[in-house]
């Protein structure tokens, strides 16, 4: 039984950058596309970008393309999302998820076809 633990979250100005991880435990994840979704209040939970099981290959949403990045440490059993130039529209809550397969097939499969899933963690930007 594998549990995804997110951490990272917080307050930060507009322009600003946060690093958000997700510690795996309980199973090896190294066949899972692992990646980020998020949700703001009152939307629908959303990609946001996924890494393939070594990290090689990456998907990201349009909204945030240039401006986050997503990394893996398999030795750690982390993911990270690391977010620059962020802007208020990027506030929800930010969940780790983990599916067979790549990164697009997070994309692909979208909120209803992860295998794992974190409890989120809180990223609030400010103007």
């Amino acid at each position: 039984q594998g549990q995804l633990v997110e951490s990272g979250g917080g307050l930060v100005q507009a322009g600003g950058s946060l690093r958000l991880s997700c510690a795996a435990s309980g199973r090896a994840f190294s066949t899972y596309a692992r990646g980020w979704f998020r949700q703001a209040p009152g939307k629908e939970r959303e990609f946001v970008a996924a890494c393939s099981w070594n990290g090689g290959s990456t998907y990201y949403a349009e909204s945030v393309k240039g401006r986050f990045t997503v990394s893996r440490d398999n030795a750690k059993n982390t993911v990270y999302l690391q977010m620059n130039s962020l802007k208020p529209e990027d506030t929800a809550v930010y969940y780790c998820a983990a599916v067979q397969g790549g990164p697009n097939t997070m994309f692909e499969k979208g909120q209803y076809g992860m295998d794992y899933w974190g409890k989120g963690t809180l990223v609030t930007v400010s103007s």
